[in-house]
């Protein structure tokens, strides 16, 4: 009797000893222990896996494999496609912070209509996280200004949709997705008060210009009163404590007028030749 040095003895090699054909020996490994899998390579323990294709066509249950991480891989890649797809030809724009939670007809909301508007009237579309409060007032000053309006919105279970005044809206399940489309495609950020979301897109933004990552990239806070308490801390804490460096607060420009706001951002924009938008001339970069 001939051995197979793959799958035992030959007259084994598809029949069990009840005479019943055998699925076993199909999914074990070869008899070096080493199987490949795609690009993976797998040896003992790690070998006896089922085929990838027989788990495709076998496969009954209730779509589980929707919830896995490979699946999951594809739903990224599907929103910077589409994030990509629908920027790629926006223009010079400005990405605009600022709180979920302020009210229609405050001065905080006023004040995100105010650089919507002088935003657009300087030929600078106008990105904003899609939601209500200061999201809203700044994308409601870009239509008033007759600018581009764009949301990107996120899922989160205790806000509602896009605002009325957007124009071209992407909706995203990864922040580090829709995070990446607020810089690719913004020649700087104007931050409004806010609250947690605000600061993280803040100071996202400075270690992105800090470590380099992004290059001569203006941010502006608007409300002098509502930030120097923290600009303080950093001062009087973080620096005096080496844990930052005090030039690490020239990357901040605060000020209380829109228009100044707008100053800033375009001379900033100028020097600013971002390859994957557009640089301060308003020429593709």
């Amino acid at each position: 009797m001939s051995t197979d040095p793959q799958h035992g003895p030959e007259e084994n090699a598809d029949q069990n000893p009840a005479g019943k054909p055998s699925r076993e020996l199909r999914s074990t490994p070869a008899a070096n222990g080493i199987r490949h899998k795609g690009p993976l390579e797998l040896r003992r323990k790690a070998a006896k896996v089922t085929m990838s294709d027989q788990t495709l066509l076998d496969t009954t249950g209730a779509g589980q494999f929707v919830h896995t991480d490979p699946w999951r891989v594809l739903r990224i890649q599907s929103e910077f496609v589409e994030g990509f797809g629908a920027l790629a030809d926006l223009g010079p724009a400005v990405s605009v912070f600022g709180s979920a939670r302020t009210v229609p007809g405050s001065p905080n909301y006023e004040l995100g209509v105010e650089v919507g508007r002088k935003l657009a009237e300087a030929g600078l579309a106008v990105i904003t996280g899609g939601g209500p409060g200061s999201m809203e007032a700044a994308n409601k000053g870009a239509v008033q200004g007759n600018g581009v309006s764009v949301g990107l919105g996120i899922e989160l279970p205790f806000e509602q949709g896009m605002n009325q005044w957007v124009d071209l809206g992407i909706n995203f399940r990864y922040f580090f997705a829709r995070k990446t489309m607020f810089v690719k495609y913004a020649q700087g950020f104007i931050v409004l008060p806010g609250g947690l979301g605000t600061l993280d897109e803040l100071f996202e933004a400075m270690v992105l210009v800090q470590t380099h990552k992004v290059t001569s990239f203006p941010i502006v806070l608007m409300g002098t009163a509502f930030w120097s308490p923290m600009l303080d801390w950093v001062r009087d804490t973080l620096v005096a404590e080496g844990m930052v460096s005090a030039e690490d607060l020239d990357l901040l420009q605060v000020v209380d007028d829109p228009a100044l706001a707008v100053e800033l951002i375009v001379a900033g924009a100028a020097r600013h030749r971002n390859p994957n938008g557009a640089n301060g001339s308003g020429t593709r970069g």
